[in-house]
């Protein structure tokens, strides 16, 4: 019988073949195969003091994004396997499944979905026997009420939030020591209600985070914009992840900086890395991440643009920053901050150091990770650590969101991404669970939902910070006030400073507090327990105003800080002297600054006047000192009140401080006189135009002829 592919056919195919053979060749170089588990773990490079073991995969869990432990030690694992695409209100395939390891060898072999159909769930938070979930843009409240594992009902908490960027919603639920629930906005535009508080405004998010409570029914915007990762340490302190600035500290709260609308700048975060964006990324970059970032600084060069990107050594897609705050690690990572990128294949740590010249902390690599990370893979390239979890057994549990590729399609030219599957990888997920060298792992069992009181008491003194803030929850939601006599005795004799903190606001959240407790709390030896307490005291003003004040001097600068904080809570006149102690001792700071301005009297002409009478200005040599003057005055401006304007006006005449420097301050107050002046008052704005603060005396004559 005569071959079908004899002659020419058979050339033919011999060449289509080939064609096939190269191509797949190509795409084989390009990018790399997934690999099995157990193939993964076997190519992660760990610090030396840890191994790595295997705690979930598929079919148990695909694509993790979050994972959270609850009072009853049920696990929960949030999926997202829509990501990178948008879905319609509805369409979503998001999960929640509920782990569980039946034989309690330490892995998970058996899940339950809890919640299904889930449109761009990101995060949990157990909360009073079932779990608070982001989904934008809504906030939900999910629970199980007759125990078969799956969500029987399902509230819409809030809603309103933005809802177009999965990789920029509302995110990272986080309950803090002071019994705020915290959560990451990105700053992303929205009106946001609250369904069980129906009659209160609607709260525009735009620039801001969140933050609210379910045992008070409210909520408030919170100091951002945070992204995706984001982790709160024992004394309150926020801290978050964003794609290129791996950790970032909240140093001054929403509350404080929107006291008036005159401050000239709110932002109130800042980059605590002391090592720059740079991670010692050990894999090579995909193709289509080394074509793109050629192509585009070939364009900054033809365009004369100061400006470069970088494919690889610089983090990209940071994510899911967490504080160590176990007890399995040995002691010294007790605090260190964890953060993953997921485009490097890595995981970085931080040392977090108090600065000894600002209320901040400085984020440093460990001596033995100058030249490595953490935990890092270069054999591996769809090893995406997206966040992190430390467990009530004290290790910390890794999500790998196991995919090809890791970024959204609208920002690859459309030749590089012909070959990219993005949903390669969506029916894969692990989780590695990092425990010390030797350890013996095994499964936690425990039942704190059934504990009486006291044993949730006990565990308010628990090393790991997961039991104390568990335990200090549940007591919120039980509303127990049988127990405050106990919760008191803690607080005055636990020899732990943490114990001691959670024992205040457990007190604070059964309505407990008195001044009594709080002053004695702002005598504690610990600065942590020192600064919450001047946080607590502001709603004891004005009896509290003295130990407030007093606390400026404090030995600690971050209690210092907040003492200048909670001072413009108070209308006291006797805080304009406190002020004026904060600027003289603390002024070449610019969160000091930012504190006292923040407040009325602290940007008030009283407060010039004083520093005035104090010599400040004498020497307007040191930097921080004109710069100081032109925001005051701005707010002085800004503000339209008569009679500090002709305060100020007299004040600036007589200050001995040169011409160029009242030229600058001049210029500031008539910018800040214009922000706030009526588009209809067009006379007004033409004579503040025709006002040169290059000319000192001639501007303030023509401005007292204008008040």
């Amino acid at each position: 019988m005569k071959s079908l592919f004899s002659g020419g056919k058979t050339l033919l195919l011999i060449l289509i073949i080939t064609a096939m053979n190269s191509c797949s060749e190509s795409k084989d170089q390009v990018y790399k195969d997934h690999l099995a588990p157990e193939e993964t773990i076997n190519r992660l490079e760990l610090n030396s003091n840890f191994n790595i073991e295997i705690f979930a995969t598929e079919p148990h869990v695909f694509d993790p994004v979050a994972l959270e432990f609850d009072e009853e030690g049920n696990i929960y694992v949030v999926e997202m396997p829509d990501y990178p695409y948008e879905v319609e209100p509805g369409e979503g395939k998001g999960r929640i499944r509920l782990l569980k390891d039946t034989n309690n060898d330490g892995q998970i072999d058996e899940s339950i979905i809890f919640a299904e159909n889930l449109t761009e769930a990101t995060s949990i938070l157990p909360w009073q026997g079932g779990l608070i979930v982001t989904a934008a843009p809504n906030i939900l409240y999910l629970q199980d009420t007759d125990g078969d594992g799956k969500s029987d009902t399902s509230e819409i908490l809030f809603s309103g939030f933005f809802e177009d960027n999965s990789e920029a919603q509302i995110t990272s639920l986080r309950f803090g020591v002071d019994n705020w629930i915290y959560a990451n906005n990105r700053g992303q535009k929205g009106l946001v209600t609250f369904s069980r508080n129906p009659d209160a405004p609607a709260v525009p998010m735009s620039g801001a985070d969140f933050r609210f409570r379910l045992d008070t029914d409210q909520f408030e915007l919170e100091t951002g914009p945070g992204q995706f990762g984001q982790t709160i340490d024992d004394w309150g302190h926020r801290f978050f992840s964003e794609n290129s600035i791996h950790i970032q500290q909240v140093v001054i709260p929403w509350r404080y900086t929107h006291r008036h609308e005159c401050l000239p700048s709110t932002r109130a975060i800042v980059n605590i890395s002391d090592h720059e964006e740079i991670m010692h990324q050990k894999s090579e970059p995909p193709y289509w991440r080394a074509e793109r970032t050629r192509r585009r600084n070939a364009t900054y060069q033809e365009n004369n643009m100061n400006r470069v990107e970088h494919a690889e050594g610089y983090f990209t897609a940071a994510t899911g920053g967490t504080i160590y705050t176990g007890d399995a690690f040995p002691e010294e990572f007790y605090g260190n901050i964890f953060t993953g990128d997921v485009s490097g294949h890595l995981v970085h740590r931080d040392i977090l150091v108090p600065s000894d010249s600002s209320p901040v902390y400085i984020a440093r690599r460990h001596n033995e990770e100058l030249e490595n990370e953490f935990l890092f893979t270069s054999k591996d390239p769809w090893f995406r650590p997206v966040d992190f979890t430390v467990g009530p057994d004290g290790y910390l549990y890794v999500l790998d969101f196991y995919r090809q590729h890791i970024e959204t399609p609208v920002s690859i030219p459309d030749d590089l991404k012909e070959e990219m599957d993005f949903m390669a990888g969506s029916d894969m997920g692990r989780i590695y669970r990092v425990v010390p060298k030797n350890a013996e792992t095994q499964a936690v069992s425990f039942n704190l939902k059934d504990a009486d009181s006291s044993r949730l008491l006990e565990a308010l003194s628990n090393p790991n910070q997961w039991w104390r803030l568990t335990a200090q929850r549940l007591l919120l939601e039980r509303q127990d006030k049988t127990i405050i006599p106990a919760v008191k005795d803690l607080f005055s004799n636990s020899p732990d400073a943490r114990a001691r903190l959670h024992a205040l606001y457990v007190l604070e959240g059964l309505d407990a507090l008195d001044r009594q407790i709080v002053e004695q709390a702002m005598e504690d030896d610990a600065p942590g327990v020192r600064e919450n307490a001047i946080i607590l005291a502001e709603r004891f003003l004005p009896v509290t105003l003295p130990g407030i004040i007093n606390k400026i001097d404090d030995s600690s600068l971050m209690v210092a800080f907040q003492a200048a904080l909670s001072l413009g809570e108070s209308e006291d006149n006797q805080t304009i002297s406190a002020f004026a102690n904060v600027i003289e001792k603390y002024g070449q700071d610019q969160w000091f600054r930012m504190a006292v301005l923040s407040s009325e009297n602290g940007s008030s002409s009283l407060l010039l006047k004083e520093l005035v009478q104090q010599g400040i200005f004498s020497d307007m040599e040191t930097a921080w000192k004109p710069v100081f003057l032109e925001q005051i005055s701005y707010i002085i401006g800004c503000r339209k009140n008569d009679q500090q304007i002709n305060e100020y006006l007299d004040l600036i005449t007589d200050l001995n401080a040169g011409d160029n420097f009242k030229t600058a301050a001049l210029a500031s107050f008539i910018k800040g006189l214009n922000k706030n002046i009526s588009e209809d008052d067009s006379e007004l704005k033409e004579k503040l135009s025709e006002i040169d603060p290059n000319s000192p005396d001639e501007a303030v004559k023509n401005l007292k002829e204008l008040y």
